[in-house]
């Protein structure tokens, strides 16, 4: 689509015309040559000169040139199609366990396979990155210590790569919990989207954090982030690793969020879904429709019409005085000192 930016600009088309025809014209005082028979010489340079016919020329060059320009003011684009982007309205942060105890075989893969809990997780969390579109996400793991594997992103599928990588012990066999949501809440210190959520996933107890979970809690509540907790594996484990779910649940309520246990693939699968229900999003989608200019081509085009005019003009102008000179010749009286002139037939 063609249009100009400054189309008023049009209106000065004519200001070269209303300039000479209500202002009066300059006028000079000075010495002048003062030639008796400048009568005669106009005659005769309008009779048998060029003159004449150069002048209408340079009059419509001029005119041209100046069009040209006041076209070029006008800004001329041509508008490209629109393109859309979706700005991100939520903020969501993932924590994922990689302790020892997330090696236990007690889940299934989507072809039925058993497989471990992390390689489950992986799946599950993995396809419900795909559908967060719209959303900036981030990844932490965590066991001995918790490490951001991903800062927020709006690069849903190198998420899921970097989630796929992970493996279980990467991060230490023990489970530093409070401090995974501590690391969480920081990340959010620089967000400013209307919504802010954190998903932690653990299948232990915290033995390893200087931050207690539940204080971590109530930190990100003052902060505006929303915690939900999502317990997985057996709940009659015992042992080093037994799954603490009155913390959970006590994170999750004083986060403000929800407390889910899933005790295998299909509970895992609902639990995300449900959380995608209850965290709704308002998508704001900002337009720009790129310009490209196109003044640069009516300012080359009076640039080459005032230059090719310039040379046609002074080659007319050049054949008009050799053909004046060979038409018209001054005569000088040597004894008095009067100039006559005379014509050639």
């Amino acid at each position: 689509m063609f249009e100009f930016s400054h189309p008023w600009l049009a209106l000065l088309v004519p200001l070269p015309w209303l300039v000479a025809r209500f202002l009066p014209a300059l006028s000079v005082s000075g010495v002048a040559l003062r030639i008796p028979f400048a009568e005669r010489l106009d005659r005769a340079l309008e009779q048998k000169g060029s003159f004449g016919n150069v002048l209408p020329n340079r009059q419509w060059i001029s005119w041209g040139v100046w069009g040209l320009l006041v076209l070029a003011l006008m800004r001329p684009q041509w508008l490209k199609p629109p393109l859309s982007r979706e700005l991100p309205a939520r903020d969501m942060m993932l924590l994922v366990d990689l302790s020892g105890s997330m090696q236990q075989q007690d889940f299934q893969s989507e072809g039925g396979e058993k497989v471990d809990r992390l390689t489950a997780v992986k799946e599950v969390v993995g396809d419900f990155l795909l559908e967060r579109e719209g959303d900036r996400v981030g990844l932490i793991v965590f066991g001995n210590a918790p490490y951001l594997q991903v800062p927020f992103s709006t690069d849903l599928e190198l998420c899921r790569q970097l989630l796929e990588e992970t493996q279980v012990g990467m991060a230490g066999p023990r489970t530093a919990f409070g401090d995974a949501i501590g690391l969480g809440i920081l990340q959010f210190d620089q967000s400013d989207a209307a919504s802010k959520t954190l998903i932690a996933l653990t299948d232990g107890n915290d033995s390893a954090s200087q931050v207690p979970p539940v204080e971590a809690a109530r930190v990100a509540k003052s902060k505006g982030v929303r915690i939900h907790t999502i317990a997985i594996g057996d709940p009659a484990t015992v042992g080093e690793d037994p799954l603490d779910e009155i913390t959970l649940k006590e994170v999750a309520e004083t986060g403000g969020g929800n407390y889910y246990f899933a005790g295998d693939r299909a509970s895992l699968e609902k639990i995300y879904q449900e959380i995608d229900d209850q965290e709704t999003r308002e998508v704001e989608v900002v337009t720009h429709r790129p310009r490209l200019d196109l003044f640069m081509w009516p300012l080359a085009a009076a640039f080459t019409l005032q230059v090719l005019g310039s040379l046609l003009l002074l080659h007319g102008d050049h054949k008009a005085l050799k053909e004046t000179r060979a038409q018209v010749r001054l005569k000088v009286d040597v004894r008095t000192g009067e100039l006559e002139l005379e014509e050639e037939a």
